[in-house]
């Protein structure tokens, strides 16, 4: 570089600026130099059908299969999520490399997914390769776990005010991340692969600060709001579009073994720091105030805050 200019300068022995038209014009070779130094960003980021990336030398072939029994619903969101990429791209160039990498280089939510969680939660003992290969083997097989982490998607869109976009839930969400993490491992733990399983539970653990056991049977359209120090145990089960906050526990009350944890119904709402403990069934559409503790049933469609909680409403 240095003896590019000093070429450039010996070429040019004179100044390489000039007033006509009131315009600062460079020399020719200095011109050429700067061309060559400074990047330019495209008009437009062509989105490509490129499905492995990260990986020089992928074990099997260059591409991901594709998803075969992908609906129409499935494609219009997923074209969504790359639109909005690309807009987010528009207005921040220096964020190109890392949409692409992330979004704007896969054919499918399942390859994005798939990739984003192995990019997490790979270490120097668990290559990203290998986790790749593990959760996109489920997402491709199971299109019931597709349709939760879609299912997913919209209800953090819908319901958090903080939530702009999908690929913003996609990419910065780590309660969504966690929760579709959580998906591969229970369909590894219902197969007897509790190892497999268990290791993945670690490792969200380890990152992002969420403990589900792989035994836990959570619905879709679940949100995990910021995430932290949410605790769901082994033998829980969450309905549809249940809502939990975060440092929410669904534990045991130490006192009994075998089926020990809450029931959680559909639409329920958990706030922050609530504790419910034991096998406790949690009504339809119930809401719990944030600091609770619940250890007794609470009938649908009702309010309950306190510790240890009571009703104060319908």
């Amino acid at each position: 570089m240095a003896a590019c200019v000093e070429n450039c300068r010996s070429q040019n022995s004179t100044i390489p600026f000039s007033l006509e038209s009131n315009q600062c014009q460079l020399s020719n070779s200095l011109c050429k130099l700067v061309k060559l130094c400074i990047p330019t960003l495209p008009k437009s980021i062509p989105i490509k059908s490129v499905l492995w990336v990260g990986e020089k030398n992928p074990p099997t072939s260059n591409f991901l299969p594709l998803v075969r029994d992908e609906d129409d619903e499935e494609k219009v969101m997923w074209i969504q999520i790359q639109e909005e990429a690309l807009s987010d791209v528009q207005q921040e160039p220096i964020l190109h490399e890392y949409y692409t990498s992330s979004i704007l280089s896969h054919n499918s939510l399942e390859s994005s997914l798939s990739n984003l969680l192995a990019m997490k939660l790979s270490n120097s003992s668990i290559s990203k390769t290998t986790l790749l290969e593990t959760f996109y083997s489920v997402f491709i097989k199971e299109k019931e776990i597709r349709r939760a982490v879609r299912n997913d998607l919209k209800a953090v869109r819908e319901r958090d005010p903080a939530c702009t976009s999908y690929v913003h839930c996609l990419l910065n969400f780590k309660g969504f991340q966690a929760s579709q993490a959580h998906r591969v491992a229970h369909k590894f733990w219902c197969q007897g692969r509790t190892a497999m399983a268990t290791l993945i539970q670690i490792r969200v653990s380890e990152v992002f600060g969420v403990d589900i056991h792989p035994g836990a049977k959570i619905g879709s359209g679940l949100v995990i709001d910021h995430a932290n120090g949410v605790v769901i145990g082994e033998t829980a089960v969450v309905g549809e579009n249940v809502t939990i906050l975060h440092n929410v526990t669904l534990g045991g009350t130490g006192k009994v073994s075998g089926d020990r944890h809450p029931k959680i119904g559909d639409g329920v709402f958990i706030g922050a720091g609530s504790k419910v403990l034991g096998n406790v069934r949690i009504g339809e559409g119930a809401r719990i105030g944030a600091g609770s503790v619940v250890l007794k049933n609470l009938p649908p469609n009702t309010t309950a805050v306190g510790n240890p909680a009571r009703l104060i409403g319908v």
